[in-house]
């Protein structure tokens, strides 16, 4: 790797995802995969994963300069990383930690038609990233540093997530802002078992943007409401049963942890923000904090900015893609209300392509598509005493 800065780094979790083509079975998975059984399949296809490559990715198709930054091992599949990432554009793989003697991620992905998939998941040098590997020099003039999937990278929750606090810490003293995503584990996995009310606890103080799923922070800060939800909702995602009240009271948890600006993803039903209403912490976002001009915009702030609508092809990555919107109206100087928009904005395009990436465009060109009349869509969730913004199309709440 190469220790060169870039104006945005984004690092932690990839993988290679593996995706045989495999033939519809009518009477179901088991028998499709029945012991003993030769299945006849068709090609694969091999592209990265996880919030490296797809939120990395996006940030470049955008045209941003951004380093991406996880850990493989020399390994074949760690050479077919590299080449997937650099079909993105020369050098899009020069900031990956090649780990000698490690194994580098991998998923297969089982995913028949008309049948629920199935991730077979190898956690590989992921699980062994440190704050060690980023060195000072890949920091040095950074002014956005992005970690994403701790939940999924054994060493930066084990230990009370001492290495994640560490590498957080290092990156907001080098003056760079800070943001944060995440992953829901497995329950029954050691990162699901983990202590991630203390390992926020820690961490946060370090973020000035903290992105995590209503799924993802529901089961890390409160699992009774997790459970409570996910029982409602009997087996189906949960995110439709969110209103004003939860997201309000999970914003403010969140600001009371530490960060200057709390987002929760929404799936279809959008990105909801909160904002800190301490005008010291807002300045002290590092590199990419709002101007003194600006900074009025995002003082106390409470937005819901719903998707934009689309024909969906499909949604992987989504998630990251709509971080890579935020981050790069960040990055832009732009104001609270833009960046939303330019975050759900990057996800709807992403869900456009049934890829992660390809769907993508230049920023240019995306802000030219929202001033040009892109209809959003009328959120879905209960939104009592919340008003509709005439000049954005965003949702207002009642702080």
């Amino acid at each position: 790797m190469t220790d060169r800065a870039a104006d945005i780094v984004v690092a932690g979790h990839i993988c290679l995802d593996i995706i045989p083509a495999l033939p519809s079975h009518p009477e179901g998975l088991s028998q499709l995969l029945a012991p003993g059984k030769l299945v006849e399949i068709g090609p694969a296809s091999l592209s990265t994963g996880g919030a490296v490559a797809n939120t990395g990715l996006a940030l470049r198709r955008l045209g941003f300069d951004a380093r991406l930054m996880g850990k493989i091992g020399d390994d074949a599949f760690g050479r077919s990383i590299k080449e997937c990432l650099d079909a993105y554009g020369a050098g899009a793989s020069d900031g990956m930690i090649v780990s000698a003697g490690e194994s580098s991620s991998y998923t297969i992905v089982i995913s028949p038609p008309g049948i629920d998939r199935i991730f077979l998941h190898a956690t590989g040098t992921n699980d062994t990233f440190a704050a060690a590997d980023v060195a000072p020099e890949a920091l040095a003039g950074t002014r956005l540093f992005h970690f994403g999937y701790p939940p999924l990278m054994r060493g930066m929750y084990e230990r009370g997530g001492e290495e994640l606090i560490r590498l957080l810490a290092r990156a907001k003293a080098a003056g760079a802002t800070v943001s944060l995503d995440m992953a829901r584990p497995d329950p029954a996995s050691d990162a699901g078992r983990a202590d991630w009310p203390a390992i926020l606890a820690g961490a946060l103080p370090h973020v000035d943007v903290f992105l995590p799923s209503l799924e993802e922070i529901l089961f890390m800060l409160r699992p009774d409401t997790y459970r409570e939800l996910s029982a409602r909702s009997g087996g189906e995602e949960l995110l439709g049963l969110a209103d004003g009240a939860l997201l309000s009271s999970l914003g403010e948890e969140l600001l009371a942890l530490g960060v200057a600006v709390a987002g929760i993803k929404l799936g279809e039903h959008g990105l909801y923000v909160r904002t800190t209403a301490d005008a010291a912490r807002l300045a002290a976002m590092g590199a990419c904090a709002p101007g003194a001009d600006a900074i009025g915009g995002w003082l106390a702030r409470e937005l819901l900015a719903p998707c934009f609508a689309v024909d969906v092809e499909g949604t992987t990555g989504a998630g990251d893609c709509t971080i890579a919107g935020l981050l790069g109206g960040l990055a832009s100087g732009l104001r609270l209300e833009r960046s939303l928009l330019s975050a759900v904005g990057t996800g709807a395009c992403n869900v456009e392509r049934s890829d992660a990436v390809s769907g993508i465009p230049r920023w240019a060109d995306l802000q030219r598509r929202i001033d040009a009349g892109w209809r959003q869509r009328t959120p879905a969730l209960a939104l009592p005493g919340w008003t509709q913004l005439a000049d954005s199309g965003l949702w207002s709440g009642t702080r």
